[in-house]
């Protein structure tokens, strides 16, 4: 059995008391840990610098020539007006703010050059006919509006570096310059040997010892491309502490070498374009402030400006009032994370380290600056000193462990004060205090940052127990036999991915964790979390436990009784199995080597569908319901919501007869959704969907309906198009499944493949189809929730069509989930827009 350690204390001391219980590393996943424990993850957009990372190497207001659409082999210039991962959105010069025209298109398929490239290819450049006569000087209006203006860079549109993001231009080899950490005015070259997901392993230029390498986000104000201390008029020296290392000359020597190779393949600027200027600071010599401490970034201490370099740096020194105290210098800037003012930690109720050597055991600060003759750094000084950018007490992110800064841990935040974060590190080796961090900290990450860029995790371990004596409340192992039959309800590949034993341990917790996996290995897990729900004997010693199960997107839960006692596991057990029509020995304390004491391989696949001739629609309220002893009056079915799910029907399953197996078929189940909404338990939505209006789609009542199969006999039997009313205004486009007259239209090709059910008919060309058709579109389908994203990203028809999962998944920030549904629809625009329009 398995405890997330630090995060359940409470359900350990309850459920493995008298157990044996150690730590072990086991594959963890935050989607199933925030689950479990309720926890909430740090939002996205928290993290400033991880949000600019994701952005295009493209941006508004560049400049390009790209092909005139009306006239053929000419071209004319183009500003970007926004962009979407690998999409941008283009205006013709010359339109001024009309932006009816704006087209997208795709960076890696349409034909886009850089400012000039016509007049070194002798290609024409001429405006769109549309505005043709809107001037009578096009060059005087070309020189006019490219003055100033940035031109799209040549090596974003063609050759390796097409389209891609900006923290993709950054790779393994690539020459930066770094400031000196001790002096501002110093920089030298370092060589990229890592990046992950902007976070830059970099090595000095010279320097072979890895012990050297150090981390930055590409972000870092330390960062400069090649080149910037020369044209700054700045020293380009090796680091301070490393000098010692090499010689002059070898130093030198291996600076020439390696800005030869980096002139090879230059470093794009368009990296450094999301730099912040610095800011002027106000700071003098002798001022005292408070800063989280540089070398222990577990407490906050008092610190002076010992040295004031220009408008932009200045010198911060650690107190230390020994005598034989080795200073601490750091060089920051106004917007250094971690300075604060005087009195900072008296007002937010945080403890401040006493400097060392200050002799009164209660630090204040007006009798240490009367001792040590300084003046507190105005609040001037702290422009920012309170924002907090939306974390709170007990989110989870990735965080850099300040002490291992090559390791990203689990971290929880334990206390926000002001603008900063303490985070305790999970996973750890050696224990360590929370330490502090920065809200504008380029070394936190939001959850699955790590996962998303390939990159190792540190996070919690596991508690395994396992039981120690035979006790009243322990069982043992639980086998989970592949190759016994497993029913209709069960997917026999899923089952075999299980592991062939759980346990021992407490019953009730073993138990709950072999029925949770066999909920997720179902064909449809809710309707298994249904049926275990009847799974009940009066005289079992039982205790509650909440199960869970996910379908289409929606989470369900319910609560089961399950027995505590070894003494009924094996009667459970049985007592599932025959509810889930399986064999009786598919899983319990029995282990099935070669063969099957039931003889179930051999036995017809009908042998335990003991319930299978009961009305599906409704499940049974006990084994002795027939007997009219009902605990609970039936509920009466909700009227149903018209949501628009277009489902496939395979045509292998027209006909009744079939050697298809139950077990490798859902015929046999009702809809899940609406099972559920008769059953009454907990549902809760990932993707809620938004009702489409009222006035276009009426709701379809629906009784008690026969299995699928039979009803889709019975419509090939008997084709003929269902009677609905509906009253509906024109649309743009519209869908067979819930078009009257379409649906009359097709009733024959209806007959003969069901697949022409989730055929898409338009009545325009998706090509013109503007914002409002589209969003008209995506609110007609179960993706209506997400048609206010196509609204406010401007999304026309043929930015739709341009749309794939990767795209969808970057600028709409969904899960796989909700993207791949959306991109089925598009797919459907796309089906019907080349069998109707392409031609």
């Amino acid at each position: 059995t398995l405890n997330w350690v630090g995060t359940t204390q409470n359900f350990y001391s309850a459920h493995f008391s008298g157990m044996d219980c150690v730590e072990e590393e086991v594959d963890f996943n935050w989607e199933e840990y925030l689950e479990e424990t309720g926890a909430t993850a740090a939002p996205h957009t928290s993290f400033r610098h991880v949000e600019l990372s994701l952005q295009s190497s493209f941006q508004p207001g560049m400049k390009l020539e790209v092909a005139n659409k009306g006239s053929l082999d000419t071209y004319w210039v183009a500003t970007i007006i926004t962009t979407c991962g690998q999409l941008l959105l283009l205006r013709y010069c010359g339109y001024g703010d009309d932006r009816k025209t704006d087209f997208w298109c795709d960076v890696m398929t349409a034909e886009l050059h850089p400012v000039g490239w016509c007049a070194q290819n002798n290609k024409t450049l001429q405006p769109p006919e549309a505005i043709k006569e809107k001037y009578s000087d096009w060059t005087e209006f070309l020189i006019k509006e490219l003055t100033g203006s940035r031109t799209a860079p040549a090596n974003l549109l063609e050759g390796p570096l097409r389209g891609k993001n900006t923290v993709d231009l950054i790779v393994v080899g690539c020459i930066l310059e770094v400031r000196d950490a001790f002096e501002p005015s110093v920089y030298w070259a370092a060589r990229v040997q890592c990046n992950v997901g902007g976070r830059l392993c970099l090595s000095y230029v010279g320097v072979n010892d890895s012990a050297y390498d150090m981390w930055m986000f590409y972000l870092d104000t330390r960062l400069r491309p090649l080149g910037w201390a020369k044209e700054n008029n700045l020293s380009l020296k090796p680091p301070t502490d490393l000098c010692d290392l090499r010689s002059s000359s070898e130093w030198t020597e291996a600076l020439d070498e390696a800005t030869t190779e980096a002139l090879k393949s230059p470093l794009p600027l368009e990296v450094f374009k999301d730099h912040a200027d610095l800011s002027t600071h106000s700071f003098r010599a002798g001022m005292k402030l408070e800063m989280v401490s540089p070398s222990e970034p577990f407490h906050i201490c008092p610190v002076s400006v010992t040295k004031v370099y220009n408008e932009y740096y200045f010198q911060i020194t650690v107190d230390d009032l020994t005598a034989e105290a080795t200073p601490t210098h750091v060089v920051c800037h106004a917007d250094s994370p971690g300075i604060l003012p005087v009195q900072w930690c008296l007002k937010n109720g945080v403890g401040l380290e006493r400097p060392q050597g200050f002799e009164s055991q209660d630090f204040d600060w007006a009798d240490y600056l009367k001792h040590t003759g300084a003046e507190a750094a105005p609040d001037v000084c702290f422009p920012n000193a309170s924002q907090s950018r939306g974390f709170c007490k007990d989110m989870w992110l990735e965080a850099v462990n300040p002490l291992q800064p090559s390791e990203l841990c689990v971290a929880r935040i334990t206390q926000v004060k002001g603008r900063l974060l303490w985070l305790r590190l999970e996973g750890l080796t050696k224990p360590q205090p929370d330490c502090i961090v920065d809200v504008e900290s380029m070394s936190i990450f939001p959850v699955g940052w790590c996962e998303a860029n390939a990159y190792p995790l540190t996070h919690l371990l596991k508690t395994v127990c396992k039981c120690l004596v035979n006790g009243k409340y322990c069982c043992s192992q639980l086998f989970i036999n592949h190759r016994c039959f497993s029913g209709p309800y069960l997917n026999k590949g899923r089952i075999a991915e299980l592991p062939k034993a759980v346990g021992p341990g407490k019953c009730a917790v073993v138990l709950k964790e072999i029925l949770t996996m066999l909920i997720n290995s179902a064909y449809k897990p809710g309707r298994v979390l249904r049926e275990l729900q009847m799974v009940e004997d009066p005289q079992w010693n039982c205790q509650e436990e909440t199960l869970k199960a996910k379908y289409k997107g929606k989470s369900y839960r319910s609560t089961m009784r399950i027995v505590r006692t070894g003494d009924q596991v094996s009667e459970f057990c049985r007592r599932v199995c025959e509810r889930l029509q399986c064999c009786p020995n598919l899983f319990g304390p029995t282990i099935v080597s070669d063969k099957c004491p039931e003889n179930c391989f051999s036995q017809t696949k009908t042998k335990y569908t003991y319930y299978k001739k009961r009305k599906v629609g409704r499940p049974s309220l006990g084994e002795n319901a027939q007997d009219g002893d009902m605990s609970k009056p039936a509920r009466r079915r909700k009227k149903r919501k018209a949501i628009f799910v277009q489902k496939k029907r395979r045509t292998s399953i027209v006909g009744y007869h079939t050697t298809e197996s139950p077990q490798d078929s859902d015929y046999y189940y009702d809809d899940e959704e609406e099972d559920f909404e008769e059953w009454g338990s907990e549902v809760s939505s990932s993707s809620p969907r938004e009702e489409a209006s009222a006035h276009s789609f009426k709701d379809v009542p629906r009784r008690g309906r026969p299995p699928r199969r039979a009803a889709l006999q019975r419509r090939a039997t008997h084709p003929g198009p269902e009677t609905i009313d509906r009253s509906s205004p024109r649309r743009t486009t519209r869908s067979v499944s819930y078009s009257q007259n379409q649906t009359a239209k097709n009733t024959h090709t209806k007959t003969e493949n069901f697949e022409e059910e989730d055929r898409l008919v338009l009545e325009t060309n998706p090509l013109e189809w503007s914002v409002s058709d589209v969003v008209d579109f995506i609110t007609s389908t179960d993706c209506a929730s997400l048609a206010k994203i196509f609204q406010e990203q401007d999304i026309d028809g043929q930015a739709l069509l341009l749309l794939t999962l990767p795209t969808v998944q970057e600028c709409m920030d969904l899960k796989l989930g909700p993207a791949i549904k959306l991109c089925h629809q598009i797919e459907r625009v796309k089906v019907a827009f080349y069998s109707q329009f392409a031609n």
